[in-house]
């Protein structure tokens, strides 16, 4: 059940990570709060993973709306972690919380500064993740399934954002 929803997740990000920013930082918390709940606490009850992401799901929705910039810093966050474990993972590495945090960071900084390009790249990545992970290929397919949802993602959110900036005469 968690794979199916990680997947719609992940197109709703491909496609929508731009136009809807609190869509994206909703989506990246309830996808970090099932992870960290999932991970730390291990064997308990799934309602247990679940209620974790759906706070934190929820309350990265509620900090978009009201509070863009600490949303901003705590969306690229998330979304440079989740990048940074994923990276790490594809190379065969087990999960480094420094590779996360740097990530983190760095995905922060980004969002931050070049809001509109980092968004549309960070959600395409997030969102090309959860699509792969959820359809579990052999690592090659993955990595080029990877790379073309990347593609596509930043391709279709970039076209829409372009046609919705007024032309300058």
């Amino acid at each position: 059940m968690i794979e199916l929803l990680h997947g719609v997740i992940g197109v709703v990000l491909l496609t929508l990570g731009r136009r809807l920013f609190w869509v994206f930082v909703g989506c990246v918390g309830f996808v970090a709060g099932y992870q960290v709940a999932h991970q730390y606490l291990g064997l308990q009850p799934s309602w247990v993973a679940w209620t974790g992401a759906l706070l934190c799901g929820l309350g990265g929705a509620l900090v978009a709306v009201f509070f863009q910039t600490l949303a901003i810093i705590l969306g690229g966050f998330a979304a440079g972690s989740a990048v940074g474990a994923y990276l790490t993972v594809l190379m065969g590495f087990t999960s480094v919380p420094v590779i996360n945090i740097l990530g983190g960071l760095l995905g922060a900084i980004l969002l931050y500064v070049l809001f509109d390009g980092a968004l549309i790249v960070l959600s395409s990545i997030v969102g090309s993740i959860l699509v792969v992970q959820v359809l579990a290929w052999n690592p090659q397919a993955e990595v080029v399934l990877f790379l073309v949802l990347i593609a596509a993602g930043i391709w279709f959110q970039a076209e829409w954002l372009r046609k919705q900036k007024p032309k300058k005469d």
